[in-house]
């Protein structure tokens, strides 16, 4: 998960691209990076937050009319500052990606890469490899001048060779942006444009919810399989080069997505709104008695919401989350996780004692600070606990650009509900299911028939995904843990992709 933005203009992008990044942090807290174009490149990326990697004489040297911005958080390869994007090659023309996904092929795409067109790769990283399938190919086909044509044809081969998920935007030294997302449309990438005067600007990025800030208007989501290129006199050429089926990350609603973002037509908030609703079913023919719905802050709230109102149960904020700590996903290091668990979210006590209350939040991956959360319950003085994920059990990993790397770290993948329910110390557990959980997405939008969802079925939307594939892609993201301390995890609110060991 990274959060990608460009934009195209007629005056200076720097602070939209900064201030439209600052929008996207929800998606990536490891690292940020801009490059804008003038006559020249001009890049600025390191680790950190948006507001600690560029200040006022950083923003300064940022000039252009055009630009790509990034915030990672990383999957594949490592955390080091050498992998923070955008990545940038100079031939031809000078070119530089961001990318938000993973290729499942990128050995393969590598060992081309290297032995049959000598391209040096600085980095592990797969958007590097992305970068140059690119380059390599509008390369190939020697452009006198750079048409729409040629930008065209070389998205139809990435989209040929590179397999997984991959969204990205790509800003092309004195010709122009280019966006694209793959023929899944696995990640999210949407365009919208604003007024300048009697001309237009553009923007392409991950979430709409970064548009409104800007002042820029929602055109629409890129379908999957195509093309946008936005040339240097900020005129629009678009074409679906690969005709797929749409297959979005259904975490995105999950998780994922910031809730006033609109994805592929379903609004993020209204969808864990109907999630929440749709587990009241499965609550209510339990019989059990509650006094008050918590949710765990802040993927959880809207989900407690949509629970409680079904339920005609009080909703109540028994956490109070310290918002001076950042998502521990990006925390670099086991032990500095672990501490930071134990401070970021504080009972407020009067609402659990003597009380039943249930627990919402978004998904329990390895259980650990679900257990946590249950403990900090219960020493506050609640007399029944009982949880609630409003997502099914999640069985297997995710190869697209989510860190769920191997089956051994899911606690669903070999534990029955009710073995996790005791592991936790819960009362109660409940799951939502798979077919609620489409129902509430496919409500805003019917359109949608598949969904890339294999974390909950193991059925993945890519041909190419296969149990030996897994494994590799596992042991890969493993191997890099060891040596580069990339060991993520989610906060609480979502405990998406936590590495605390089940015990």
């Amino acid at each position: 998960m990274c959060g990608i933005m460009a934009i195209s203009g007629f005056g200076e992008v720097i602070q939209d691209l900064y201030d439209g990044l600052t929008l996207l942090q929800h998606r990536g807290q490891d690292a940020a990076g801009i490059v804008t174009y003038n006559s020249q490149f001009h890049l600025k990326k390191s680790n950190g937050m948006v507001r600690d990697v560029f200040h006022e004489k950083s923003l300064s040297r940022l000039r252009g009319t055009m630009g790509i911005g990034h915030v990672r958080y990383p999957t594949a390869g490592c955390s080091s500052e050498f992998e923070a994007q955008p990545f940038f090659v100079n031939n031809p023309f000078g070119i530089a990606i961001a990318h938000n996904g993973n290729l499942t092929n990128y050995p393969a795409l590598k060992k081309e890469l290297l032995e049959k067109y000598y391209r040096h790769l600085n980095t592990s990283s797969d958007s590097e490899i992305l970068l140059n399938v690119f380059a390599v190919a509008l390369a190939n086909q020697r452009p006198k001048k750079l048409t729409p044509h040629h930008v065209f044809n070389a998205c139809r081969t990435v989209f040929k060779k590179c397999t997984g998920a991959y969204s990205a935007v790509a800003l092309i030294g004195g010709h122009g942006i280019v966006g694209f997302r793959d023929p899944h449309g696995i990640r999210p990438l949407q365009l919208g444009k604003r007024k300048f005067g009697m001309k237009e600007e553009y923007i392409i990025a991950s979430e709409n919810s970064a548009f409104k800030g800007l002042d820029f208007e929602f055109i629409r989501d890129i379908q999957p399989g195509e093309v946008i290129f936005i040339d240097r006199h900020n005129k629009l050429h678009s074409q679906v080069v690969r005709r797929g089926t749409l297959n979005p990350c259904i975490f995105e609603w999950v998780y994922l997505a910031a809730p006033d973002s609109t994805i592929d037509g379903v609004n993020v908030y209204k969808a864990r709104l109907r999630m929440g609703e749709y587990l009241a079913r499965q609550i209510k023919a339990s019989g059990i008695h509650i006094d008050s719905i918590i949710p765990i802050p802040d993927t959880g709230r809207p989900m407690a919401a949509g629970l409680a109102d079904k339920l005609k149960v009080r909703y109540r904020e028994g956490f109070v989350k310290n918002r001076y700590i950042g998502r521990t996903f990006i925390m670099p290091g086991q032990k500095v996780r672990k501490r930071s668990l134990k401070f970021k979210l504080h009972p407020i006590e009067l609402e659990f004692k003597g009380n039943s209350v249930l627990l919402v939040d978004d998904s329990i991956v390895r259980g650990n600070t679900s257990k946590k959360i249950v403990e900090i319950a219960r020493e506050a003085g609640a007399k029944k606990v009982y949880f609630a994920s409003a997502s099914p059990p999640i069985i297997g990993p995710d190869p697209y650009g989510i860190d769920l790397p191997t089956e051994q770290e899911l606690i669903a993948a070999d534990h029955s509900i009710e073995d996790i329910r005791k592991f936790m110390g819960a009362d109660g557990l409940f799951y939502g299911t798979i077919e609620d959980l489409h129902k509430s997405i496919r409500y805003g939008n019917p359109k949608i028939k598949r969904f890339s969802e294999g974390c909950f079925t193991k059925h993945y939307p890519t041909p190419e995904i296969t149990q030996k594939l897994l494994y590799e892609l596992g042991g890969c993201r493993n191997e890099s843990r060891e040596h580069g301390n990339n060991e993520l995890a989610s906060d609480e609110e979502g405990e998406a992709y936590k590495t605390m060991t089940l015990v």
